[in-house]
């Protein structure tokens, strides 16, 4: 592989860290700010929802740059937006920090995904895909700890300061190490748009919004349910993300290595177990080490999904798919937005911390659907499953490859 995936991966860690290392500090940003615990869950929905819409916003802002330079301009809105976060006086000033570091991450990985596939052999890319993604996944077993446990012996402004200083180093190495890649001529925003014709493509984005949000609907919510449910202290859940994290390394890497050989089983087979294991939380969540193994498994099956899901719409979309590849990953935290919200809904219900783990396993069993759907009406017209070189459709051989 090559180094501009380090670089890539770097990147990657930053991002990974502020997205997801607010949910072991919600208790203290809610108990600081002197809100609600489902109030300070639109810490998550509003970071979601900012990546969401600035997903496609920046990438075609970004159509008159090069890719390199555009990864270099949204690490540094990443930056300004956690050093906001980090001295907000108020609990809607740190909301709008985290928005403002949000319209970063869903350009930032859909031009990096790009980048990283253009980097590779055809038969590669899936796997280039999930090495940037690995610094995400890392950053739950290293990052998220961390700041986790910085967050509530130091405070949890001192962990978005110091998420602002990766974001510092993930900027130098993009410098120092993405080679220059100038947008691809005779490509506009038209042809970029016309990917969203495809129903394939739609379809994936569905499947990404439903299978992606079923994971967070349980992981949002996982302090309070840990330690008010399972019994854990509140130190122990800085343990169990990394737990979590280990589960999101591991299944990105498998999901990156078997999507390059059968894309839509591996789909099937993740989406599947994911809605079973999200049920089987609601009752695993009162035993302490099933619910940790409960844990890394749905780190681990969400993540398994991610390589495959950002390859199809690269595959569906290849004449144009930088926009779709960003969108796609503004589909990943819509479902995290759809399913924070939906969350914070059923425990207002008084439905108990428990009740979120239900809700994802709706989700995923509806992307499981979508997924199959999808198989299916691509058998019937005909369509490859997979992209060769140069934006073909794949032989007949290689298609019956990609669907055994």
């Amino acid at each position: 592989m090559p180094l501009a995936l380090l670089a890539l991966a770097i990147g990657a860690f930053g991002i990974g860290t502020t997205e997801f290392v607010i949910m072991g500090l919600l208790p203290e940003v809610a108990g600081d700010f002197g809100v609600s615990i489902p109030t300070a869950g639109f810490l998550v929905t509003g970071y979601a929802l900012g990546v969401m819409f600035g997903a496609p916003l920046m990438t075609v802002l970004g159509t008159k740059v090069s890719r390199k330079r555009m990864l270099m301009l949204l690490m540094g809105l990443f930056i300004v937006g956690n050093l906001l976060s980090a001295v907000a006086p108020s609990f809607a000033v740190m909301l709008t920090g985290r928005v403002i570091a949000s319209l970063a991450h869903g350009a930032f990985f859909g031009i990096g995904s790009v980048v990283a596939a253009d980097l590779v052999a055809p038969d590669r890319k899936a796997g280039a895909i999930a090495m940037m993604f690995t610094g995400l996944t890392v950053a739950n077993v290293v990052g998220v700890p961390l700041g986790t446990l910085v967050g509530q012996t130091v405070g949890w402004r001192v962990t978005f300061g110091v998420v602002a200083a990766l974001g510092v180093v993930g900027l130098a190495g993009i410098a120092r190490l993405v080679p220059e890649m100038p947008r691809a001529e005779g490509v506009h925003l038209r042809h970029e748009l016309a990917a969203f014709r495809n129903a394939q493509v739609l379809l994936a984005m569905a499947m990404t919004v439903l299978g992606f949000g079923g994971v967070f609907a349980a992981i949002t919510y996982i302090a309070p349910m840990m330690t008010h449910v399972t019994g854990f202290a509140d130190g122990s859940v800085t343990w169990l993300l990394v737990l979590f994290g280990l589960g999101m390394v591991g299944g990105n890497l498998v999901g990156g290595r078997y999507a390059d050989r059968a894309l839509m089983p591996m789909l099937y087979v993740s989406l599947g177990a994911l809605a079973v294991v999200l049920a089987l939380f609601t009752l695993t969540a009162h035993n302490k080490v099933l619910a940790a193994l409960s844990i890394a498994l749905i780190g681990a099956l969400g993540f398994a999904t991610v390589p495959p899901l950002q390859k199809r719409v690269l595959d569906q979309a290849h004449d144009a798919p930088t926009l779709a590849s960003a969108v796609n990953i503004g589909a990943f935290n819509l479902g995290n937005a759809l399913s924070a919200w939906l969350g914070g809904l059923v425990i207002a219900a008084g439905l108990g911390y428990t009740a979120p783990n239900w809700v994802g396993a709706a989700l995923a069993a509806a992307a499981l659907i979508l997924a199959l759907v999808s198989s299916a009406l691509e058998r019937r017209a005909g369509a490859p499953s997979t992209v060769v070189a140069g934006g073909g459709p794949a032989p007949a051989e290689q298609r019956a490859v990609a669907h055994r």
